[in-house]
């Protein structure tokens, strides 16, 4: 059952179709704009303009349909595989054999994240880190990232937001606990940034490198 925040959450979202992360960023653009305009600053009222055009772009956030089964999980970010990799217990989030899919966003992405299957979470993990570029390998083990565990029908799924070298804010509005759907919002990382998935060993991967993906519409997998 959803909670009361997140029924206000999606109330705003559907009348604005814009993320409220990116806000304050529009309306401090906007009035700048407007400054710039009265003082006869046409040239930075038109880069400014631009600019927070871009962010509006940035923090689009549209619907989208997710009508699928049970089985299916979903791609919790926009972007491109990075890749598919499976992995032994020892460097798998999930203390047991894994495949890993990693989602590259770049800024010309949607940046709202959302829930791969129904269920319940866990648990959820902060870790400082650096800022490298969200493209590179090591950028799932040393940068920023905010860790989510979710029990779904037996299993355990952990995808972990992770920031780039320009994103430097995590946002999640989920905690420990909540119950979920697929496709439903959970947060958002501004201006460019990566999304690693662990699943476990018997749900199917369907994805591959190079693909394209959008949060809460594209399957990445089935469970068994």
């Amino acid at each position: 059952m959803e909670s009361n925040s997140e029924k206000n959450r999606k109330r705003v979202h559907n009348r604005l179709k814009i993320a409220r992360e990116g806000l304050p960023f529009i309306g401090i653009g906007v009035a700048f704009c407007l400054l710039f305009t009265v003082l006869d600053l046409d040239l930075a009222a038109a880069i400014l303009g631009a600019l927070t055009l871009f962010t509006i772009y940035f923090f689009r956030d549209p619907e989208r349909g997710n009508a699928f089964s049970e089985k299916t999980v979903l791609a919790p970010a926009d972007g491109r595989i990075l890749g598919v990799h499976s992995l032994e217990d020892g460097k798998s989030l999930l203390g047991e054999p894994g495949t890993k899919v990693s989602i590259f966003m770049s800024v010309f992405n949607v940046h709202v994240n959302r829930i791969p299957a129904t269920g319940r979470i866990s648990g959820i993990s902060y870790f400082p880190g650096r800022f490298f570029s969200a493209n590179l390998d090591k950028a799932s083990a040393q940068n920023e990232n905010n860790r989510v565990t979710l029990e779904t029908s037996g299993r355990q799924i952990v995808f972990v937001q992770i920031a780039g070298l320009i994103a430097r804010r995590i946002a999640c509005w989920i905690k420990e606990g909540d119950e979920v759907k697929a496709g439903q919002r959970f947060g958002l990382i501004r201006f460019g940034s990566r999304l690693d998935v662990y699943l476990p060993r018997d749900i199917r991967v369907v994805v591959q490198k190079g693909q394209k993906v959008k949060a809460g519409e594209s399957i990445l997998g089935y469970l068994p």
